[in-house]
């Protein structure tokens, strides 16, 4: 509980007894690596905190994957759409690492929120950081080379490349296997 009580406060200060308030509402979860978080059809009722792990966001089709995000030690997620639209979900989320998550009920959020401004405003603005990394990653697949975008993954998150098979990091970057690893080769010769 103390990542998270920081990770709220990285948004905005609260206080103690409005924190306490909000903290009481959260329960904790483990996943186990290869365990479901969210499947297609579910009506998605729960904000997750990822206390520690490492999780997959993405679609499937007949072409395969599609991973849209990766989540790792305190982190917030969900997926978005059902759950504020209050539609079944399209998406996966699942483990690929043991997790340990802290979940809380939508119902129980927005008291939290009618209790304290400030947890509101917490909502708010992780909501707004939310919708930034999705505009952020849809704008790097239009504008950014395949180069480019590996390079950007490398600089920013480079604890991805030891915690995920390569194919799921292609997906997310929107290439081949063997494209990455035909990257990897020709930035690693540089």
């Amino acid at each position: 509980m103390d990542n998270l009580k920081r990770k709220i406060r990285s948004y905005t200060s609260v206080s103690d007894q409005d924190l306490t308030y909000g903290l009481q509402f959260y329960k904790e979860k483990h996943f186990k690596k290869g365990e479901f978080i969210i499947k297609p059809g579910q009506f998605v009722n729960h904000f997750y905190f990822l206390e520690k792990g490492c999780v997959c966001y993405y679609t499937e089709d007949d072409l395969g994957i599609h991973v849209m995000e990766f989540f790792t030690d305190n982190t917030f997620f969900t997926d978005l759409y059902s759950y504020i639209e209050n539609v079944p979900s399209e998406n996966y989320v699942k483990a690929t690492e043991n997790c340990i998550v802290q979940m809380i009920l939508k119902e129980d959020v927005i008291k939290s929120y009618n209790f304290s401004h400030d947890l509101e405003r917490f909502g708010r603005i992780s909501m707004q950081e939310a919708f930034v990394k999705i505009f952020q990653k849809t704008n790097d697949l239009k504008t950014l080379t395949n180069q480019e975008r590996y390079i950007k993954l490398l600089d920013k998150r480079p604890d991805l490349f030891q915690r995920l098979p390569q194919y799921l990091i292609a997906s997310y970057l929107g290439i081949t296997p063997v494209g990455l690893s035909k990257i990897r080769k020709r930035v690693a010769r540089k």
